[in-house]
């Protein structure tokens, strides 16, 4: 089970939840990511030791978590 979680300063919120053997659950899952990265959300692939960017919705990832772009100065 998949899980696609927002990032935020008050904690972790669940979006979306899927299972790679359930396409349908795949599709709004991948959706709601869509929706947040266009809402300026960059989507991360999570996991133990790793923390690579993702463009689309990885079936078989663990977590993907959204988070707001770090500014620099």
């Amino acid at each position: 089970m998949g899980k696609l979680v927002r990032r935020t300063l008050g904690g972790d919120h669940t979006v979306a939840e899927w299972s790679a053997d359930d396409p349908g659950s795949v599709e709004r899952a991948a959706a709601a990511m869509r929706h947040e990265v266009e809402a300026g959300y960059v989507a991360v692939e999570g996991g133990e030791g790793r923390n690579e960017p993702v463009d689309e919705l990885p079936p078989d990832a663990e977590v993907v978590i959204l988070t707001m772009p770090m500014g620099g100065g």
